[in-house]
């Protein structure tokens, strides 16, 4: 199981990569926090660095070819530019600001050029490109990119219709118009390329980011309650209360802790029982126990929720003996090495979810109730366990019997120390607590 602190710590994967200045230039006049908004504004940046890089194209083709002749053509290139260049400082100044300058300042220069060099340079296939506004309005301004779409295919019909064939600008000259045909051809394949390739970039970041945030959440709802309760949960079961016939609790407590911690620094108090619980929980999931919660330095815990109430007890009987091996083994807080004391029952519960802030996962019934009587009257280091726990798992642990004692609130109680495992058997002891 993908634990919640290690997708927390780790560094989160941005997706398909992209050089970090081309990042930062795509990002330039950009304020808006939201990321959709932002998706749309990088898209028409773009468009506008595109745009730039095509009037250069045309500036340096038609300056070699006829740098004074064609004067009057490059004043539209270098509005491409200069355009390109400038106009992404402008989103601060509306979500759509940039976007629809562009388009109403590209397309009546498109209108000039075409007008200038004819039909015959194909210079209005650029209005072929209408369709990737989309990607600087977005699916949900949909009427927006309509109204600007219905925009560019009158001007494309309008150019069609009206424009001269050989232009106005040296109109004898065909060889002229065929390499300003075949650079428009490849200009707009080039642009159209850009811009998918760019949108499908962020695309692939937001998927990215989608299933990481769907990782982190799996993994917070595994941190409170069981897989299949969780399961669940997804399918919006409206209430989740369940009665367990034979559940087996399980109570953990650190004795003499407050005295041991009273002194103590918090980064110190805190990194021994993070330390000593994330121990408890490896060890629940190896034994197939649910952990429950902790409640300052108590860890309780329960297994049987699948109805099979003597293999959940066993694997409760397991967990706790696995806890003592642990505590013994682990650090000590501060200068005092701290017991367990281990209480375990066995008996008919319920289990649900309750609450809306900060809900949980819990149970209650006198399998709790006991469970806690188990741990709260038992022997520092040792394991108490009640006797329907002890005839249920007879045959799978050795025990050694305690005798009875009185419980407040219960009255008299015959109980057992859990000894080991594997070897069934009961011993009785001399001493009676």
């Amino acid at each position: 199981m993908t634990r919640l602190r290690d997708i927390i710590r780790r560094e989160p994967s941005r997706g398909l990569a992209i050089p970090e200045w081309l990042d930062r230039l795509l990002a330039v006049g950009i304020v808006s926090t939201d990321p959709q908004v932002v998706r749309r504004q990088r898209c028409v940046n773009v468009a506008a660095y595109a745009g730039a890089v095509s009037g250069l194209s045309y500036i340096v083709l038609t300056s070699l070819y006829d740098l004074y002749g064609l004067l009057p053509l490059n004043a539209h290139n270098l509005m491409l530019i200069v355009a390109g260049l400038v106009l992404p400082f402008g989103h601060r100044l509306g979500e759509h600001f940039v976007a629809i300058t562009y388009i109403v300042a590209i397309s009546i220069g498109q209108l000039y050029v075409i007008w200038m060099l004819g039909i015959l340079s194909d210079l209005h296939i650029f209005f072929t490109l209408a369709g990737a506004m989309l990607f600087f309005f977005g699916i949900q301004n949909w009427k927006l990119f309509l109204g600007f779409f219905f925009y560019t295919a009158a001007l494309l019909l309008l150019a069609l219709n009206l424009a001269p064939v050989d232009g106005y600008l040296l109109p004898a000259d065909g060889k002229l118009r065929d390499i300003v045909s075949s650079h428009t051809l490849m200009s707009v394949v080039t642009i159209n390329a850009a811009l998918i390739f760019y949108a499908l970039v962020l695309v692939n970041r937001a998927e990215v980011d989608l299933a990481q945030q769907y990782e982190r959440s799996e993994a917070l709802v595994a941190t409170v309650m069981p897989a299949p309760i969780a399961a669940r949960l997804k399918v919006s079961e409206e209430r989740i209360a369940d009665r367990i016939e034979t559940l087996s609790v399980l109570f953990a407590d650190l004795v003499s802790f407050t005295p041991a911690a009273h002194d103590l620094p918090p980064e110190e108090i805190v990194g021994f029982l993070d330390s000593l619980v994330r121990t408890f929980d490896s060890l629940a999931e190896q034994q197939g126990v649910e952990k429950i919660k902790t409640v300052g330095d108590s860890y309780m815990a329960a297994a049987g929720f699948d109805g099979h109430g003597r293999e959940g007890a066993i694997a409760i009987g397991r967990f706790a003996l696995a806890m003592l091996e642990a505590n013994a083994r682990h650090a000590p807080l501060g200068s005092r090495k701290l017991d367990l004391r281990v209480g375990i029952h066995c008996g008919p519960a319920t289990a649900g979810v309750i609450g809306d802030t900060r809900f949980s996962y819990d149970v209650w019934g006198d399998a709790v109730n006991v469970a806690a009587r188990m741990e709260s009257h038992g022997s520092p280091g040792r394991i108490q366990v009640s006797e329907a726990f002890c005839d249920l798992t007879r045959d799978a642990f050795t025990f050694e019997e305690r005798g009875t004692i009185t419980i407040k609130g219960i009255g008299e109680v015959k109980t057992y120390f859990l000894l080991s495992d594997g070897v069934a058997r009961v011993e009785r002891s001399e001493t009676r607590g």
